[in-house]
């Protein structure tokens, strides 16, 4: 019954057949360069056949391999253009799409976890998926009631297909490290694999979801569909259209962009503020742009898909990421080397100078530093080559930081949505969103003066 392309063993075979591809190319390389082509030359298209062959199998597997494309897919905007360009195209379709699974097993999904009359549910039911991810698929439908839904059916197996993707890439994660530079492949791998449970239960992603929907529902700026159904493997849930991010970064007005890289960034930090939950799958098939702003129908929403992975943050996002933030903004760098040893960014056994460690962050965070900033992918590589380079000083000091269990998903989901923002290009006030929503970002002094001017 299981559509996971096909038997484990299959999955498996065109999982290990990736590092042998990988090193016949390497070969292929070494044979151009013997032949007088430039080292330099023979790199690119080497790392541009990889990043081909490598999202090509794991679009075609879902499961697993398809959530690690994705997780990898956001970074794309640190890849060197000439590399990046032949196959963004390649990474926007693995963002919105994937082969569906046949009618006959979601139906026999549907009558199992429905029960056999799931037919009367529905006023219609469209056979054909609208959108396909990682572990399910989603099928527009009327429910009972009228109203539009999505219908998203989890595919059969798609716990043991997970699990068995992420450990086999896990394996050859070096390999892969390349593709993406400055970032630590191994860890996001691991990270994936701890989520899995989490996500494969559609119980906790409509608690997740009906928490947002109801916080959200006034809200003038954001959207979220509230859930109509859950059993196990299928969740249903209101239906709304609209223009899919990948869309907007493929040939986006400037408006949209704009618009749609503030709201992002205002979901991303406003979210734990309200909910008490991190949106923690921040690739672009997860959001969309819908008319009706607060400016009318020319002015634009976002809408927000797919909580089936979240980071509980009762308190909000954690005080010291803000109280660093602004320490470093300004210049207070014993300070922030003082938090960063108490929240365990450098261990007790590691000693650094705390003017080095302001160094190496102030150009990661100079899009708090202006009233607005312009996300690029030129900046994003930039920063990508600073911290990858061995022979920089950031390199050498990122080596001796430590990332704390409780801050890795928030540090995956800042950086992911920072990927996001320069696909879009888009020109963001980030600080008005960290003085609105991240605690600690306002001095506790500043924060009573404004309580006392409004007053």
């Amino acid at each position: 019954m299981s559509d996971l392309p096909r038997k484990a063993v299959t999955r498996t075979a065109k999982l290990a057949a990736l590092p042998l591809g990988f090193a016949g190319r390497a070969t292929w390389g070494f044979g151009k360069r013997i032949v007088g082509e430039s080292a330099e030359l023979v790199g690119r298209e080497l790392q541009q056949r990889t990043a081909e062959q490598l999202f090509k199998v794991l679009g075609e597997l879902k499961g697993g391999a398809m959530k690690f494309g994705q997780a990898l897919s956001v970074f794309e905007s640190a890849l060197p253009e000439e590399v990046a360009g032949p196959y963004r195209a390649a990474l926007t379709k693995l963002q919105e799409a994937a082969p569906p699974m046949p009618t006959r097993t979601v139906h026999a999904v549907l009558a199992e976890r429905l029960g056999e009359d799931w037919r009367e549910l529905f006023v219609e039911f469209e056979d054909k998926p609208s959108a396909a991810a990682s572990i399910g698929q989603v099928h527009r439908a009327v429910w009972h009631d009228g109203r539009e839904v999505a219908v998203k059916v989890q595919y059969p197996g798609a716990g043991d297909a997970l699990l068995s993707d992420l450990a086999q890439l896990s394996r050859f994660a070096r390999l892969l490290g390349p593709l993406i530079p400055g970032m630590d492949i191994k860890p996001l791998i691991s990270e994936l694999r701890d989520r899995v449970s989490e996500e494969l239960d559609y119980g906790l992603e409509a608690q997740a979801q009906q928490a947002h929907a109801e916080e959200f529902t006034e809200d003038p700026d954001v959207v979220v569909p509230a859930v109509v159904h859950q059993s196990e493997q299928v969740l249903v849930t209101e239906w709304i259209d609209g223009v899919p991010l990948s869309e907007v970064i493929a040939d986006g007005t400037r408006e949209q962009r704009d618009r749609a890289g503030q709201l992002l960034a205002r979901f991303l930090f406003s979210g734990p503020a309200r909910t008490g939950l991190l949106h923690a799958d921040p690739h672009p098939g997860n959001f969309r742009l819908l008319p009706g702003g607060p400016d009318g129908e020319e002015d634009w929403r976002l809408g927000v898909l797919d909580f089936g992975t979240v980071d509980r943050l009762p308190g909000g996002l954690p005080a010291p990421i803000g109280e660093s933030l602004r320490m470093t903004l300004d210049g207070e760098a014993d300070a922030v080397y003082d938090m960063l040893c108490a929240e365990g960014f450098v261990k007790d056994s590691i000693e650094l100078d705390p003017e080095a460690v302001l160094d190496y962050l102030l150009p990661i965070i100079e899009p708090a530093q202006a009233e607005e900033f312009t996300f690029t992918r030129s900046w994003m590589r930039g920063q990508a080559a600073r911290i990858a380079d061995p022979r920089s000083p950031a390199y050498q000091l990122g080596k001796r930081l430590n990332l704390p269990p409780a801050y890795l998903l928030i540090h995956r989901v800042t950086l992911s949505t920072i990927g996001v923002l320069c696909q879009l290009g888009a020109t963001v006030r980030l600080r008005d969103e960290l003085e609105e929503w991240l605690p600690g970002f306002v001095a506790e002094a500043e924060e009573e003066e404004e309580s006392a001017v409004e007053a």
